[in-house]
């Protein structure tokens, strides 16, 4: 019975960390709270894990954006009359929201239309300052994730009863 309580404990101890290192992957940070509380895992535990995973990486893309562009712009030179490339569908959709919302609105939708370390980086390519972009990455990766943790365990308490 002791080897099946650790067996059990070990489970949900690699849940825990797998959800974490699932938030810090672009495009996925969505998904992974309702997965976490649909898997029956403590949805605070699960808020605070889908948090910090989202967080530390959206922080690193912003902490280190500017060596990062420094490193592209060394590696590829730019070519005399060479047109620009066409920006990708996810890079005019960010443009778009910038244009329309600026910051405060590029950071609270990015989470549905962009993935949040895509805009981290969009708005450093605007030359936003890094203190701004961290607190409205922050706040929204914040808002976002209070929404999911809270509409997933509600709303799958009341989709799927207990005890029944």
């Amino acid at each position: 019975m002791e080897e099946l309580r650790v067996l059990i404990e070990s489970f949900e101890a690699g849940a825990y960390i797998s959800l974490f290192l699932l938030a810090a992957v672009p495009w996925i940070e969505v998904g992974v709270i309702p997965l976490g509380v649909l898997m029956g895992l403590h949805p605070i535990s699960v808020a605070v894990l889908g948090f910090l995973g989202n967080w530390i990486t959206v922080f690193l893309v912003i902490l280190l954006f500017d060596r990062w562009n420094q490193w592209r712009k060394r590696r590829k030179p730019s070519r005399a009359g060479a047109s620009e490339e066409a920006p990708s569908k996810r890079k005019q959709r960010a443009r778009r929201l910038w244009e329309r919302f600026g910051l405060p609105g590029l950071a609270l939708l990015s989470p549905l239309a962009t993935g949040t370390h895509l805009a981290a980086a969009v708005a450093m390519a605007f030359r936003t300052s890094k203190g701004k972009v961290t607190l409205w990455m922050t706040v929204s990766i914040f808002l976002w994730t209070t929404l999911l943790a809270v509409g997933s365990h509600y709303g799958f308490e009341w989709a799927i009863p207990q005890g029944t």
